[in-house]
């Protein structure tokens, strides 16, 4: 048995990863600004931040592997936080683990850091390039971590997911669900012709527990290896709800404009990584981790419908202060939504 830290583990991800330790026997603790109300009691808490140094020095105290989970995500819209928290955060939690003597150090990255590649599928070899603030902090987050991974010898592995599905995933997927809940008109950017990959959390911990099994390093790309367009997603999903939604597909650069400014002016719930990327195929090689004996067992269109349903049995109601487990506000895009209905 192994005593694990999880720096954000009241958040989405964190919290199913504490969960899944729990259950395979471990000792499991969470470093967060906030306490999950659903915590379970097996899982010890301590409250504070990942740049408070003094605090993660005592948080590490007798743990064996380190689950950095904590982050700023694009939905906070946070500026210079990013990067406090994601590049300066990072750093402390690396070094005070190292220092620690960790057995092994899984720093969970993002698919940002990649931007808009000129190729596809994204592999081993596609060059880190972001677009947008967040996936900045993000790529510097990995360079620290590498960093200091090289200069001590500590193991790790940095997991960089596709967008994350799964039960009680709200935040930006709530619009969608609720759009076609309501038999609202649905929004594309740009045809949505176009591969695009997600991950559902329960894979995404598979692949995350199969690394660490076979003490696996490096940076590794993880997504559902059964997926198609958009469009199909979208179109499978209303007629999974026998929903009266009709999709609408919005010019691509007028609407990033569009976007951009009501960004700007804060009437818009989507962050950058958002609208400059879902007009563009996004899809991971997977063949690396399949080599390994990973394999998805869920596709775009399970991970989607199955959340959709949990969603309507459960509501938008609130899981906690991870702004992927709270109800995201429309904003203006309510309002355009209203009207073309009407």
């Amino acid at each position: 048995m192994s005593r694990h830290l999880i720096t954000g583990g009241s958040g989405f991800m964190g919290s199913i990863i504490a969960k899944r330790l729990t259950a395979l026997g471990n000792e499991v603790r969470i470093l967060d600004v906030w306490d999950d109300p659903y915590r379970s009691k097996d899982i010890e808490f301590i409250g504070g931040d990942i740049r408070d140094r003094a605090c993660v020095a005592r948080a590490l105290e007798g743990v064996d592997v380190v689950h950095h989970n904590a982050a700023l995500v694009p939905l906070t819209k946070s500026g210079q936080l990013f990067w406090d928290v994601n590049v300066v955060g990072t750093d402390v939690v690396a070094t005070e683990a190292a220092k620690a003597g960790v057995s092994h150090f899984i720093h969970m990255s993002s698919s940002a850091v990649f931007g808009l590649p000129k190729y596809m599928p994204i592999d081993e070899q596609t060059p880190r390039h972001p677009l947008e603030i967040y996936g900045r902090s993000k790529l510097e987050g990995e360079n620290v971590v590498m960093r200091v991974a090289a200069q001590t010898e500590m193991p790790c592995i940095i997991i960089r997911p596709r967008t994350i599905i799964g039960e009680g995933r709200l935040g930006i997927f709530q619009l969608l669900f609720q759009w076609i809940y309501d038999h609202a008109p649905v929004f594309l950017l740009g045809s949505g012709c176009y591969p695009f990959q997600f991950i559902h959390a329960h894979d995404l911990m598979d692949a995350y527990l199969l690394l660490m099994r076979k003490e696996q390093t490096g940076a590794f790309n993880i997504g559902t290896d059964s997926f198609g367009t958009l469009l199909e997603l979208y179109t499978h999903l209303i007629e999974f709800a026998n929903s009266r939604s009709r999709i609408i597909s919005l010019p691509a650069t007028p609407t990033m404009m569009g976007l951009r400014c009501l960004d700007w002016l804060h009437l818009s719930p989507l962050a950058p990584w958002h609208y400059l990327t879902y007009h563009k195929a996004f899809y991971f090689d997977m063949t690396p981790l399949i080599k390994l004996g990973w394999k998805a067992t869920y596709s775009n269109h399970l991970m989607f419908t199955e959340s959709y349903t949990d969603f309507i049995n459960r509501g938008a109601s609130v899981q906690g202060k991870s702004p992927h487990r709270r109800p995201l506000a429309a904003g203006v895009l309510s309002a355009i939504s209203k009207i073309l209905r009407s």
